[in-house]
């Protein structure tokens, strides 16, 4: 199976958590997996009340489909965020904000009571960090924290024409060697200027989907 085909799957697999439940607000990610599994969220219509959206896109594609978007701060209780990954580890660690929507998803994690993770094999490593870490900044931080990100042992290297859907800019940083990925979420995060980075470390995702070449769900 190629890797559309495997995004599709994993997708479908995550349905059977919407199906468990009636009435449901969820949260949705951002990227190519959780597209796919937008496009097939009409045929659990009736089990979903609202969405809670981490970009302008997904929630563009949420319209589209006659979903209703809700606004985190008007929503009590969110029982299930369904997202994907750019990185995961074997302990449901990940790095996310390729799409840079990372302080959106991170946000709506921490939200959710269950964080659902679907990724294609391709996805899962034995340590995280050969994806670059998207750092979200404050414009006027972008150089001094950068100049922090080399004292760390990174790459940084600025996210030419883009801007974050809250006004402000990426860092991706390179060969970053991620040995306990919670202690640096939480140092690079202390850095006055970073709105937050890609690790998902300490709110990682509860379970994991994993789609395997052969077409097979693995749940971790």
């Amino acid at each position: 199976m190629n890797q559309d085909q495997l995004k599709n799957k994993v997708a479908e697999a995550a349905l059977e958590y919407i199906n468990q439940k009636d009435d449901l607000i969820i949260g949705i990610g951002t990227g190519s997996t959780v597209n796919a599994f937008i496009e097939l969220l009409p045929t659990v219509r009736n089990k979903i009340r609202g969405c809670v959206s981490s970009s302008k896109t997904s929630t563009e594609k949420l319209l589209t489909l006659g979903f209703d978007v809700l606004e985190l701060n008007h929503v009590n209780e969110l029982p299930l965020y369904i997202d994907g990954a750019d990185e995961c580890d074997a302990h449901n660690r990940l790095i996310k904000g390729g799409g840079g929507a990372l302080t959106q998803e991170k946000i709506i994690a921490e939200a959710a009571s269950k964080f659902i993770c679907i990724v294609d094999e391709s996805k899962i490593v034995p340590l995280l960090g050969t994806f670059p870490l998207p750092i979200e900044v404050i414009p006027m931080a972008r150089s001094m924290v950068a100049r922090k990100m080399v004292a760390l042992g990174g790459q940084p290297i600025y996210r030419e024409n883009f801007i974050t859907d809250n006004g402000n800019m990426i860092i991706d940083v390179h060969n970053l060697k991620i040995i306990d990925p919670i202690a640096l979420e939480q140092k690079i995060n202390q850095i006055p200027g970073i709105v937050t980075n890609g690790l998902f470390a300490r709110r990682g995702a509860n379970t994991t989907l994993i789609a395997t070449s052969s077409g097979k769900i693995i749940k971790q």
